[in-house]
């Protein structure tokens, strides 16, 4: 065959090792070159020297050579890489390291007792690793790969979360003003956006021929309650005064203030246009009148807001939410003033997402005396956690995380490693993270390289898997899966030559490509 043909040939041949499984490829290795009973995957002794190859793991052999797919020099198997003979010790000679719960693998204790299931803590011996392979690693390629540990301990943990703010109104103290009544505006005292009023103070004008026939009604209420006063009929003179004070509600349901009622009650005379007052504190921020205008009645005028309180909105982001609660006490930053920094509290966490941002919005409250405070301006917000408690963590970059599990590495006596699954919590500023299951005070953790021991564990465990010795083999095990000549879609003559098989071997592995 040409050399294009052999590298078809062992990728053929890798790829249904991989899909097929191991009897496959025994039948291809023993069809097609003829292979001795050694080169048979999982068919290796138990005891004695093992040799695999370094680019093919599944080859697992008992004497040296090379490998039968791609033809490296094979290398000893390293000891302890096919799962090891510890757990077939006397239980009397082992020792247990922790107990564990059955159907959790990270509730761990130092003791018998009961998983919070309510089943009996079963126990976990020095030579076994429920997370995958345990390994062991010597002190020269330790230090080579860069291993470094850390203890586990209790530690108090808290987190400073920097955040941005956007300054806003104060909702409850935002007001719209809007005439009840139609007319026409003569006179507009407050024309400008932005401009400061106090309560009381005149905002415009407005002729309407209804607010002069009421005008009109009260002072002929007035004018017959005079008349009518000096009666005999007590009846009539009530009626009187129900009529004016009838007339003088309807005034002031249309918000003409009771110095104009008292005006136009002295001065017996109809006034053309009536004023309308601002009945709060603070700035026009919304004017949608012009002089001259026609409004009708129930249009909005003016938007006056009070800032003299005003809310923030920080963004919290969703990891950080279990370090904030309402009545914490935030620091605001203003970055446009040097820096200068206020004191203000966190009053509600709003119970929804915003869509766009992926926060939930805090919302502080702040009191703005000389009205530096301007709303949509920025400003920076840091939020003080409350301090956790002897909470049990490690650092942050000791955690793998892969899909929904987290694991971490255990170092342990004599070079070796445990991969060990763990369920973690909060993490701080400091770059540690909490663990609730999975690893005990004083437990220490590997914190770099552990994708390497990731690696390494990840095969061994596999190969361990391959080298475990079938309890039962069917006399047509090899009958039960696909044999090369089928694969080649070649039927064996009855009757052939075994003299000629090797030849036959070789034309069916030309005729495979």
């Amino acid at each position: 065959m040409t050399r294009a043909e052999k590298i078809s040939l062992s990728l053929f041949l890798l790829f249904s090792t991989v899909f097929a499984g191991e009897a496959l490829f025994n039948q291809i290795c023993d069809r097609i070159f003829d292979c001795p009973d050694k080169w048979h995957i999982g068919e290796a002794q138990a005891a004695g020297e093992k040799y695999t190859c370094g680019m093919h793991p599944m080859v697992i052999v008992d004497e040296p050579g090379t490998c039968p797919i791609c033809g490296m020099e094979l290398v000893p198997l390293k000891a302890g890489t096919g799962g090891g003979s510890a757990s077939d010790k006397p239980a009397g000679e082992r020792k247990i390291k922790y107990w564990q719960a059955p159907m959790d693998p990270t509730y761990i204790r130092n003791e018998p007792g009961k998983s919070p299931m309510g089943m009996d803590l079963i126990p976990v011996y020095e030579d076994e690793a429920p997370g995958g392979s345990q390994i062991s690693i010597d002190p020269v390629t330790a230090q080579n790969m860069g291993i470094r540990t850390a203890v586990a301990g209790t530690r108090d943990m808290s987190r400073t979360i920097r955040t941005v703010g956007l300054i806003a109104y104060d909702e409850p103290k935002q007001f719209s003003i809007n005439s009840k009544i139609a007319g026409w505006v003569e006179k507009l005292y407050v024309n400008e956006t932005g401009q400061f009023v106090k309560k009381g103070q005149k905002l415009l004008e407005i002729y309407s021929p209804e607010l002069v026939s009421a005008q009109e009604e009260f002072l002929l209420a007035l004018n017959n309650r005079s008349a009518l006063a000096s009666s005999s009929f007590p009846e009539i003179a009530e009626g009187a005064n129900r009529l004016l004070e009838s007339s003088r509600r309807r005034l002031q349901l249309w918000d003409i203030s009771q110095d104009q009622i008292r005006r136009l009650e002295k001065t017996r005379k109809v006034e053309k246009t009536l004023v309308l007052r601002a009945p709060y504190d603070g700035i026009v921020n919304m004017k949608m009148v012009n002089e001259g205008m026609y409004v009708k009645a129930g249009r909005e005028l003016f938007q006056i807001s009070d800032i003299s309180k005003v809310w923030i909105y920080a963004d919290i982001y969703e990891y950080e939410l279990p370090w904030v609660r309402v009545g914490q006490r935030a620091e605001v930053i203003l970055p446009f003033v040097g820096e200068k920094s206020l004191t203000a509290k966190v009053v509600y966490i709003y119970p929804y997402v915003e869509p766009k941002t992926r926060t939930v919005k805090a919302r502080l409250i702040l009191d703005n005396p000389g009205f530096q405070l301007k709303p949509d301006m920025y400003v920076n917000v840091r939020l003080k956690s409350e301090t956790v408690k002897d909470a049990l963590a490690i650092p942050a970059e000791a955690v793998l995380y892969s899909g929904e599990k987290q694991t971490v590495f255990i170092a342990l006596d004599g070079g070796k490693f445990e991969p060990r699954p763990v369920k973690v919590g909060i993490q701080d500023d400091n770059g540690m993270i909490e663990i609730k299951q999975g690893v005990l005070p004083g437990d220490r953790v590997v914190t770099s390289a552990q994708f390497l021991l990731d690696s390494e564990s990840q095969l061994r465990e596999a190969i361990a898997k391959m080298l475990e010795v079938q309890s039962k083999k069917t006399a047509g095990g090899k009958d039960a899966s696909m044999s090369a000549d089928d694969m080649s879609g070649e039927d064996k003559p009855a009757g052939s030559d075994p003299a000629g098989s090797k030849q036959g071997k070789q034309g069916k592995a030309e005729d495979l490509f």
